[in-house]
């Protein structure tokens, strides 16, 4: 087209976590399964680009493959898609649990970590190789010590744990104790993903401190609507 101020983008699989394509590529988007031919989008394409999908099946993921955020071909059952496909179903849990009507800090603070699991997904589901050749977003160490502070600061107004408790009380919190075994498992799927290829450096620290910031969380809950923690009765 002619104009330095635009570029090709695409979209990672299954999630359409967006980067921008390599430069020597055609312009292309990838979603779910697809390969499809799209429009550009501006350089500065973190605030303005604006999706228009069209098809959502292809058939191109029938014989069990997909594609990574640099277009390499993946069987739908390697570690790799295992690892963020759990950080995406673990993004469905908690987008439940807002729908559940939790007090508002509870809801800004999930909004957040959504949008967080968002930029963790995509940093899992592209190469560390090809990270280099984009300036994309990935994990950081702030959103990590981020959730170590919001973790203080609601623990602050609980009363210290007594034993362990059970999943429970709002349908909000129980929600969120769901999530915060989904996360725990998509932890368990990154640390399997670590053994074999390299990933970003603060993913693992940052699901890690996840599980527990949705523990607390869960407990702030039932704290805000007046629910009582619900202790393991032992015999």
């Amino acid at each position: 087209m002619g104009n330095k101020d635009i570029e090709p983008y695409c979209l990672i699989p299954y999630t359409l976590y967006p980067i921008p394509c390599m430069p020597e590529s055609q312009t292309i988007i990838y979603f779910r399964d697809s390969v499809k031919q799209i429009g550009y989008v501006s350089k500065n394409w973190r605030e303005t680009m604006k999706l228009r999908i069209t098809k959502v099946y292809t058939r191109q993921g029938d014989k069990g493959e997909t594609r990574l955020g640099g277009g390499q071909k993946i069987s739908k059952d390697s570690p790799r898609i295992h690892a963020y496909g759990t950080v995406d179903e673990l993004n469905s849990v908690i987008g439940v649990a807002q729908t559940s009507n939790p007090a508002p800090e509870v809801r800004d603070a999930l909004t957040k970590i959504q949008h967080e699991l968002f930029t963790l997904g995509g940093d899992l589901c592209v190469l560390e190789e090809d990270k280099q050749k984009w300036d994309m977003q990935v994990i950081e160490s702030d959103q990590v010590s981020e959730l170590e502070q919001l973790v203080d600061t609601l623990n602050d107004e609980l009363k210290p744990l007594e034993d362990f408790i059970l999943p429970g009380g709002t349908q909000a919190a129980a929600i969120l104790h769901q999530a915060r075994c989904v996360c725990r498992r998509a932890e368990r799927r990154v640390v399997e993903l670590s053994r074999q290829e390299k990933i970003g450096e603060h993913v693992l620290k940052y699901l890690n401190r996840l599980s527990d910031t949705l523990f607390v969380l869960a407990r702030y809950e039932n704290y805000k609507h007046g629910v009582e923690d619900v202790y393991w009765q032992k015999k």
